[in-house]
């Protein structure tokens, strides 16, 4: 692989004065993203695809007093620059003011973060194939079925404005998932993990735990639905705890269409809706969730307290409902960090008298968004707890269930650990504990491994 490509600072820099001089707008915003992607697909023990690829799209949005439209373009020659401006501008003649538009941001100031590391800015496709060798050959000789996805990218985004604000940021990112199956198809493991810095991914480690987790699943036996004592693993966790998160929206609470809407009107910042041992924060700063510093507006991301000791201290402001509110703007968590304890699984398990292991969860939908409530499946490794130990595995389950109930139910929280959030496994990392809790509902048996 050639020496990855992306906008430097000084490239995106003179790239976004040359866009905006184009501009005869009111006012004018450009957004650059570019970057350098890789990645390898593995089955029945064996890589099946990789590629590398490289891309920069650009994005000018346009405005006319409250007039405004965006046009998108990866075209970087001064032809293809030009007709972006001039699309945009053309659309934003044509459409309907916009009552909420507040013009474009000045200069801001933003957390120093640069989370690029030279070990995924310099990976190469034997370097991939060196991982998957690292899972597919332990699980070949153990007559199992290895496949998998391993990403990688480094790239910069930039956003620029006519009033003279420009913000930069780079950065390198990986993510490796496997899945593990029996060669008789009744088992299924999985592990994954995402890092910035390709270096702290362990690779063996993963693999072995999905070829174990594997193994101990191999003839599942089925168990009655209802409430039962769960002890999630982290990834679970954050499939289930990103629900909540993301949903954080003040307006949304505002306007009553929210968990986080006020019985009579408002919203319920100062309220305790959690266990007392829960707090979540994002900062773009935090070497362990490190994201982006700014929103495509230019807004800083700065560290924010969402959750503390269980009590709503934020939701997320955009610029015109801060306004509205006389509150400030708060970005957005790109990432954040969930607090935890100090109970390992192991103690979990061993804490026990009846209940179910879960590995992660996955097809996600929602029920009701008032309570914040989804039903899903477990998948890849789910195992019976009885008397303080596994004693088998157990088919999948449907869930019905909200991370307001599941956080509210805590008996017992590991130390936060990072990882991928989507329930795919490829998606942003933050940081999360396992947790064991009560009365978790599971509605119906699956058959699907």
């Amino acid at each position: 692989m050639a020496e990855p490509r992306y906008l430097s600072r000084a490239d995106a820099e003179a790239l976004a004065q040359k866009i905006l001089s184009y501009s005869t707008a009111d006012e004018a915003r450009v957004n650059l993203n570019s970057q350098t992607t890789g990645n390898t697909r593995f089955a029945m023990n064996q890589v099946s695809t990789s590629g590398d690829a490289y891309d920069a799209s650009i994005t000018v949005s346009s405005a006319y007093g409250k007039k405004v439209a965006s046009a998108t373009t990866n075209r970087l020659d001064d032809e293809g620059l030009r007709a972006v401006v001039q699309t945009s501008e053309r659309l934003a003649r044509l459409v309907p003011e916009d009552p909420e538009y507040l013009g474009e941001l000045g200069p801001q100031q933003y957390a120093r973060v640069e989370p690029y590391f030279e070990s995924t800015a310099q990976m190469t496709p034997a370097q991939r194939a060196a991982a998957v060798r690292q899972v597919a050959e332990p699980a070949a000789r153990q007559g199992m079925l290895s496949t998998g996805f391993l990403t990688h990218f480094t790239g910069s985004q930039a956003v620029a404005t006519k009033k003279g604000l420009f913000a930069y940021a780079r950065g390198t990112g990986s993510s490796f998932t496997t899945t593990v199956r029996t060669p008789d198809g009744t088992g299924s493991g999985w592990a994954g993990g995402g890092e910035n810095d390709w270096s702290r991914m362990n690779i063996a480690e993963l693999g072995e735990r999905a070829i174990r987790k594997a193994e101990l699943s191999r003839n599942p036996k089925a168990v009655e639905p209802g409430e039962w004592t769960v002890i999630l693993e982290p990834t679970a966790v954050a499939n289930l705890v990103n629900l909540m998160v993301f949903g954080m929206n003040a307006r949304g609470a505002d306007e009553g269409r929210s968990f986080f809407s006020k019985q009579g009107g408002g919203n319920k910042i100062g309220e305790k809706f959690l266990d007392e041992r829960v707090s979540i924060i994002s900062d773009p700063a935090d070497p362990r969730t490190a994201s982006a510093p700014f929103t495509g507006e230019g807004l800083p991301n700065n560290r924010t307290t969402w959750v503390e000791n269980g009590v709503l201290k934020d939701l997320v402001y955009g610029r015109f409902w801060a306004q509205k509110n006389n509150r400030q703007p708060t970005g957005f968590p790109g990432a954040y960090a969930m607090s935890g304890g100090n109970s390992s699984i192991e103690e979990m398990i061993r804490s026990t008298e009846r209940g179910l292991l879960v590995t992660r969860l996955w097809y996600i939908r929602p029920v009701d968004p008032r309570t914040i409530l989804y039903t899903g499946l477990t998948r890849d490794g789910t195992f019976l707890v009885e008397n303080g130990r596994i004693t088998s595995a157990v088919k999948n389950l449907r869930w019905n269930e909200s991370p307001i109930f599941l956080l509210n139910n805590i008996d017992m929280m590991s130390p936060p650990v990072r990882v991928t959030s989507s329930e795919d496994g490829d998606g942003g990392s933050v940081l999360v504990p396992a947790v064991k809790a009560r009365d978790f509902t599971f509605t119906s048996l699956s058959d699907a491994v």
